[in-house]
């Protein structure tokens, strides 16, 4: 199968032509500007690639998602949050939490947010289409997330820990944001373990498209 491309004012193809190997590739080419980022992630579709390269669109068969109201906190987590006291604040410093996922050491994949990756989000920011969310104890930042809200799905991109705990407190932090919001789902996009532990679970693409359309 010839890989399609989306440069110009090429449409993105259904999500149900990925690929199966590797998992989810769907397209590659285009740009980051805001108009198609936000089609994208309204379908279902995330970039992911290696700075210097092709930018490549991803939907895969199976997507990670966490129902906010299903969020797992630990015994331990709970404890450690009621000695901790930490304190949560969404927008304050973007560019902060964004270079601080960006610096995190990821053995397998290494980094793909780059600087172009991040102006796209911070572009996204500005436009009231993607936040970020800060936790602090003591006045020191500890972790924290950020990603891009698609209607009622907001779609997770990036954490970061400065200390234990640091990025499940974010999480936190998240799903009580996105409940007040009413938000219905968080997509995580892949399966993680660190995610697992909180609650994250597999459905297929079909029943995530149904959410993204809700």
């Amino acid at each position: 199968m010839i890989l399609p491309c989306v440069d110009g004012d090429t449409d993105f193809p259904n999500p149900e032509l990925a690929l199966t190997e590797p998992d989810g590739l769907l397209c590659y080419g285009g740009d980051l500007s805001q108009q198609r980022l936000l089609a994208a992630y309204q379908r279902g579709i995330f970039p992911w690639y290696t700075a210097g390269e092709p930018i490549l669109w991803w939907s895969p068969k199976s997507r990670m998602v966490l129902f906010p109201e299903k969020i797992h906190i630990s015994k331990s987590l709970r404890k450690a949050m009621r000695k901790l006291a930490p304190e949560f604040y969404i927008d304050r410093d973007f560019a902060r939490v964004i270079n601080h996922c960006a610096s995190v050491d990821r053995p397998d994949h290494g980094t793909w947010i780059h600087p172009e990756m991040i102006a796209a989000y911070q572009r996204l920011v500005k436009a009231g289409q993607a936040f970020c969310i800060e936790v602090e104890v003591n006045q020191q930042l500890v972790g924290g997330l950020y990603g891009v809200k698609a209607g009622k799905v907001w779609c997770g991109e990036s954490m970061f820990s400065l200390q234990s705990n640091g990025s499940k407190m974010a999480m936190v932090g998240l799903c009580n944001h996105l409940k007040a919001e009413q938000i219905k789902l968080l997509d995580c996009q892949l399966h993680n373990h660190h995610l697992d532990s909180m609650g994250a679970e597999l459905i297929d693409r079909h029943q995530f498209m149904q959410y993204l359309e809700s």
